[in-house]
């Protein structure tokens, strides 16, 4: 068996996350306590109890999923499960980063919490958002993203698996993308609700913002090789790591690819290591061959170690 971790991002938020790790296990309550310390605030008691109001904004948003990621990941080292490699989707790849060793949890927590004022302050309310569509080809939609951009910027903004690519742009230009690819045969267009047009060129302001940030904190060499959004392939240099994060902002999530390289490194167990489960949906729909895990509470946590401990 050769394990992998990933992690999500935003979306994969919900009240009530962490709260049964914490409670659970003291590794995974430090986390919380950690949290509420560097940033000031009760980060656990919104993770736990809300408002969702709150919760859903993206400067809590990204703290929030990293907090409830390594607070699982350190639940699961305690037990001895080590990952060979890991990744993570948007936000998820700075909790992919604290796995790996790179980052402190402390830095990464400061640094989310920065990338998510950032880019919630990059695009004004209403002026842009993010779609998914569903059933067309990655060439198909940069088609149409090319064709609707005489009204303004639309541009691909993940590619989650083969059949599912989210776009993100201008109001007027995004509205055109998803009539063109309803007409093209798309199965389902889906308006996403989001604050912002994220991993598009709109987003400029906030890696610019990001950069000093990102200056300031040291990165370390990986412990082990971490698979980047930007380009779907392992980095290893502690600069083009960080590098990587500042283009993340701006640029597609390559998520497919990310699973695809992974796999064809010989990885073929995957646990999703913190709220929710959707990348264990994505990694389904991308390789139905291999093993696919999530930990988000105590339950999915015993339930996958009973399973990888069969599975050797």
């Amino acid at each position: 068996m050769k394990l992998a971790f990933v992690f999500p991002g935003q979306g994969s938020q919900y009240v009530g996350m962490g709260k049964n790790l914490a409670e659970t296990y003291p590794e995974a309550a430090a986390v919380f306590q950690e949290a509420d310390a560097v940033l000031g605030f009760k980060l656990s008691e919104l993770c736990f109890n809300g408002p969702e109001t709150e919760l859903v904004r993206t400067a809590n948003t990204q703290p929030a999923l990293l907090t409830v990621s390594v607070a699982a990941l350190r639940v699961l080292a305690k037990a001895g499960i080590q990952p060979a490699m890991v990744a993570g989707h948007s936000l998820g790849e700075y909790s992919a980063l604290v796995a790996a060793e790179v980052l402190s949890f402390a830095d990464a927590l400061r640094l989310v919490r920065r990338r998510g004022e950032l880019m919630q302050e990059a695009a004004p309310p209403g002026t842009a958002g993010m779609a998914a569509i569903l059933g067309l080809e990655r060439e198909q939609v940069v088609a149409v993203c090319r064709e609707a951009e005489t009204l303004g910027v639309v541009e691909p903004a993940n590619f989650n698996c083969p059949g599912q690519i989210v776009i993100a742009g201008e109001k007027a230009a995004l509205e055109k993308a998803m009539e063109l690819a309803k007409a093209r045969g798309a199965k389902r267009v889906v308006t996403l609700n989001v604050s912002g047009p994220f991993h598009s060129s709109l987003m400029l302001p906030a890696a610019r913002g990001l950069a000093p940030a990102l200056d300031e904190v040291e990165f370390y060499p990986p412990q082990v090789p971490v698979v980047v959004n930007v380009s779907g392939r392992i980095l290893t240099e502690p600069k083009m790591l960080k590098q990587s994060l500042l283009l993340q902002v701006q640029k597609s999530v390559l998520w497919e690819d990310c699973i695809q390289t992974m796999v064809a490194a010989g990885v073929d167990t995957f646990v999703e290591v913190g709220a929710g489960k959707v990348l264990s949906g994505l990694i389904k729909k991308i390789n139905k061959g291999v093993r696919v895990f999530a930990v988000e509470d105590a339950e999915s946590f015993q339930r996958t170690l009973a399973e990888l401990r069969e599975v050797g």
